[in-house]
């Protein structure tokens, strides 16, 4: 079997090369572009009251910054309990561009093919995904328990002079469990 091409096909089709590279490369560089105003290292603390009406001191911090095919938030939380003891928790996730302008999904374990692929919801792993809506980077986390109930968290982090606003909320089954807010200063 033999196949010709013509020149003006493989115009077309060298067009069509070139066009859908140049399209992923804007798509990454316009994620790129949306994350940079955030790019930078913030701390900060709250009183953080619960159901009960105690509070609880922490100690907060965020870091953002890009990655190639989009960035990189990772937040600690330092809490002081009121018997003394101190409860430390870190996080990182990668965020890459998805087909959704301003929507990126999260790259948290590698697949057998070596791709950055989000965690399954389903195994009790949490589904993380983050958005770029004006002044505000927001990362969402979804956690689907054993019997098919659900928690969300969503912490939004906005642009503010000389920091950011951190807004965070849990949501247990639709009901608001907890939240926090403070500024966290650039540093």
């Amino acid at each position: 079997m033999r196949i010709t091409v013509t020149g003006s096909a493989l115009y077309g089709m060298l067009f069509a090369i070139v066009a859908s590279a140049w399209l992923a490369l804007s798509v990454q560089e316009a994620g790129a572009n949306a994350i940079e105003p955030f790019i930078g290292d913030y701390v900060g603390s709250a009183e953080v009251v619960d159901i009960d009406g105690t509070s609880t001191p922490r100690d907060m911090s965020v870091s953002i910054h890009e990655i190639r095919g989009g960035f990189n938030v990772s937040w600690s939380t330092t809490t002081y309990k009121q018997d003394g003891r101190i409860k430390d928790e870190k996080y990182s996730v990668d965020f890459q561009t998805s087909d959704r302008p301003d929507v990126y999904s999260a790259a948290m374990k590698r697949n057998v093919f070596g791709h950055e692929v989000p965690l399954d919801p389903m195994k009790g792993e949490p589904f993380v995904w983050g958005r770029i809506e004006g002044d505000t980077l927001t990362v969402f986390s979804l956690f689907i328990g054993e019997t098919g109930d659900y928690e969300l968290q969503q912490f939004d982090r906005t642009l503010t002079e000389g920091g950011l606003n951190l807004s965070f909320s849990r949501f247990r089954n639709g009901e608001k469990s907890r939240s926090v807010e403070t500024f966290l200063e650039k540093r």
